[in-house]
């Protein structure tokens, strides 16, 4: 497994300078949508289509009620998701009230699974030119980078 990125110019709004430097970026190949997902779960785990779709359901509105109410919900080697606030900082204590709060989120830790994968993917410099990805629902990517590997993709 690669994981494939692109150089991207950013400004750095943290110096006087404004200095552009070059960064790189993840590049995915698109979206898998759900009907897709369940497809390739019934695939691999030999579950009837229904089946794994009324399980996912079942999973996505559980994770909305727990976290709504505040939980962190351990879903095993999968990993863990939990409630999460963005917050504007005030001077005073009693400055910070709930309209400071400016993104609620929902931040997912890996488990030791995911996090196992990670430490084995390679990393690749993507170059699209000339490749289209039709699959999983997925739009085609925009074109950019030379290749410093050969992309396994293209």
């Amino acid at each position: 497994m690669a994981f494939n990125y692109e150089v991207k110019k950013r400004v750095f709004g943290f110096d006087k300078t404004k200095t552009e430097k070059y960064v790189a970026q993840m590049k995915t190949l698109g979206i898998i949508q759900f009907g897709d997902l369940c497809d390739e779960v019934t695939k691999v785990g030999m579950a009837p289509r229904g089946v794994v779709k009324m399980v996912l359901d079942g999973l996505i509105d559980t994770l909305n009620i727990n976290i709504n109410k505040g939980f962190s919900v351990q879903l095993g080697d999968f990993g863990c998701f939990r409630p999460g606030i963005n917050a504007k900082s005030q001077d005073k204590q009693e400055d910070v009230k709930s309209d400071t709060v400016y993104r609620r989120k929902i931040i997912f830790t890996p488990g030791q699974y995911f996090k196992e994968m990670l430490t084995r993917a390679s990393v690749t410099r993507a170059n699209w030119e000339n490749s289209e990805t039709t699959s999983g629902g997925g739009s085609n990517p925009d074109a950019g980078g030379n290749g410093e590997e050969e992309n396994p993709l293209g």
